[in-house]
């Protein structure tokens, strides 16, 4: 396995297959990485010598991927639900944003947009947990 950026590639794995690990990197991005650093298509992670990894960590760190990339899309919807737009009304309601009928299909985004309701918690619900703790119960 080689750790390259905080994320573990398999190193049996073909140089733009193991780019896709990462996140924020498709399979077209990946290939355009690999005919810029000129690996052909079939070269595998085990074959690359310190020169090209570092060439490739270069590339990579110029790239906006995995953690910088969550937070921008984030503080992106987020910025949508303060401004109250469409889209952003239906991301806070946990809703299809593009278009999509909810009659019958829209379990993935209620899942997906869900997750954004749930990990941003309101003071109440934390009072109500702190209150209701058996932590609380015992100081009484």
């Amino acid at each position: 396995m080689l750790h390259l950026l905080g994320v573990n590639l398999p190193d049996q794995k073909v140089v733009s297959v193991a780019l896709t690990y990462f996140y924020g990197i498709g399979p077209q991005t990946a290939r355009k990485i690999c005919s810029r650093l000129s690996f052909h298509r079939e070269c595998k992670l085990s074959e690359l010598t310190e020169g090209q990894l570092n060439q490739l960590s270069g590339v990579l760190s110029e790239m906006t991927i995995e953690n910088d990339l969550k937070r921008q899309v984030s503080a992106n919807v987020q910025h949508l639900r303060q401004i109250g737009t469409y889209v952003g009304k239906r991301h806070a309601m946990g809703l299809p944003v593009h278009g999509q009928k909810t009659r019958n299909n829209a379990r993935t985004a209620k899942l997906l947009n869900g997750k954004m309701l749930r990990r941003y918690s309101t003071a109440s619900t934390t009072a109500f947990a702190m209150f209701n703790s058996p932590v609380s119960s015992k100081l009484q």
